[in-house]
């Protein structure tokens, strides 16, 4: 294992140790932080995974293959006789917004539905129809959305009634996983937010939405901050978490903020991997809460507030796997911006915020005999950076404070010159967040606020910070004016 910057050997870690799982979309991984923030060198594991996918919208995966591979981790990171028992705290954070029907003995009786399951967008229709989306926004900070439990409850009930019927309670994945090891399903209060029926002011579930979505509160776990973790109540196979407590899980958006150091309204997180997202840490609700934007309550007192992107680390990969694209891309991306270069809405999964049209695909202008394929990734990679920009600016008037964009994913960490571009586009600096694995990072640090408030932590591992060049910033002026009049015309419809 190569050794980071950011790493510690467990004989140099400071106590007291806290183990962060972060079970992703990609990968469930975990590993052992002291007490400053830092990784224990050795201590990290990783086990690869996917979602099932289907052409009508479905979207899963197998809860009891992800406990397994969170075993695998366990077992992995906490085998060396040395740790003792020293770990003080477990803490778990998953993709947001899953979903899964379980009896009464905590079995499970459908596969997780992950936030990208469409299959209820029926049911999104059925309830903008019965319900005022902008008063439901109001008070849960969401939208009605695919995403949310309401709608897929409802299509759930319609196309699995009999399951439904047969449902004790509705868990999330982390939820699931911790019932399994611990007895406990313990949900952290972003975690229920993420649901979309919570109040964001008051951390009640909305009876309105409970209604539509045709469940009671008892069918699901009550919201916990961190500051409520369990006792410690772990199997015998690891004796290195005995004395461990266990702390709620919580969400990969709430987590990565965290992590990459946006911890108050200051810091803006640009969020970039397979998708991505902007989101800002706020002292209490939004107010006022843009219509294209969620806001999270996340603990007693913050919220999260942004918007989601579907199409970042996917539209890049996407890119190379199609174009006969050049060895040198990095040039294409420091070049100056040209007006020859393709314009290009890069909506190849549909839309979140700030529009929330789901059946959005990617429109391509301007596209010559002289395009070449460097080119034309060049165009999706503005095209990306003016749809963080499109959030950007619905987020502003709710969070006018804002001094610096940390950016942090795979996506910034492989092609670190796009950062310019996005510098240039949102016409404010960014800063690289070079640390891999921020979100893990966080859920430990979130961790540490509770067991170790009083050890002074590590500081984030950061680049450069690209600043907006005038004459650039003036150039996508012109290029987003033209983008929204083409999203006007094509996309919105």
């Amino acid at each position: 294992m190569t050794r980071t910057d950011d790493d510690v050997t467990l004989d140099a870690a400071v106590d007291p140790l806290v183990l962060a799982l972060d079970i992703g979309s990609t990968a469930t991984r975990g590993g052992v932080h002291d007490a400053s923030g830092r990784r224990v060198h050795g201590l990290q594991h990783k086990v690869p995974h996917a979602f099932t996918v289907a052409p009508d919208g479905t979207s899963v995966i197998d809860p009891d293959q992800v406990t397994a591979e969170v075993e695998q981790v366990l077992a992995a990171v906490t085998g060396d006789p040395r740790l003792g028992t020293r770990i003080a705290g477990v803490a778990m954070d998953t993709f947001a917004a899953s979903l899964i029907a379980v009896d009464a003995a905590g079995r499970a009786l459908t596969p997780c539905l992950t936030y990208a399951d469409s299959r209820s967008a029926g049911a999104v229709a059925a309830l903008r129809q019965e319900l005022d989306e902008h008063a439901v926004q109001q008070r849960t900070g969401t939208r009605l959305h695919t995403s949310y439990h309401a709608p897929r409850l409802r299509w759930l009930a319609a196309a699995q009634p009999r399951i439904v019927a047969g449902t004790a309670a509705w868990w999330s994945l982390g939820e699931y996983i911790l019932a399994r090891l611990i007895g406990q399903p313990l949900a952290g209060t972003s975690t229920v937010a993420w649901t979309g029926l919570l109040d964001r002011r008051t951390g009640a579930l909305d009876a309105e939405l409970l209604a539509a979505a045709g469940i009671g509160p008892e069918q699901l776990s009550p919201p916990r901050d961190m500051t409520q973790p369990a006792p410690p109540a772990t199997p015998a196979r690891w004796p290195a978490l005995a004395r461990a407590v266990w702390f709620p899980v919580i969400t990969d958006g709430f987590a990565s903020n965290i992590g990459a150091g946006a911890t108050d309204a200051t810091v803006l997180t640009a969020a970039t991997a397979t998708s991505g997202a902007l989101r800002v840490l706020l002292d209490g609700p939004a107010d006022p809460l843009p219509f294209g934007l969620w806001n999270y309550r996340v603990d007693a007192g913050r919220t999260l507030l942004g918007g989601a992107i579907n199409d970042v680390g996917r539209a890049v990969s996407w890119a190379e796997s199609t174009l006969r694209l050049s060895p040198a891309l990095g040039a294409a991306l420091t070049a100056p911006p040209s007006d020859a270069t393709p314009l290009v809405l890069p909506y190849l999964t549909g839309e979140r915020a700030p529009g929330w049209v789901g059946g959005a695909r990617a429109v391509l202008g301007g596209v010559s005999a002289a395009t070449d394929a460097d080119s034309m990734f060049r165009g999706i990679v503005e095209g990306v950076a003016m749809t963080y920009a499109r959030v950007a600016d619905e987020l502003h008037p709710a969070a006018p404070g804002v001094l610096e964009v940390a950016a942090a994913g795979r996506v910034s960490n492989d092609r670190p010159e796009w950062l310019q571009v996005l510098a240039d586009v949102l016409g404010r600096p960014v800063t690289h967040v070079t640390r891999r694995r921020a979100t893990q990072r966080g859920t430990a640090l979130l961790a540490l606020d509770v067991l170790a408030p009083d050890v002074p932590r590590a500081p984030r591992a950061t680049g450069a910070t690209y600043e907006p060049r005038a004459a650039h910033v003036e150039h996508y002026a012109d290029r987003r004016a033209r983008f929204a009049a083409v999203y006007d015309a094509l996309v919105r419809g």
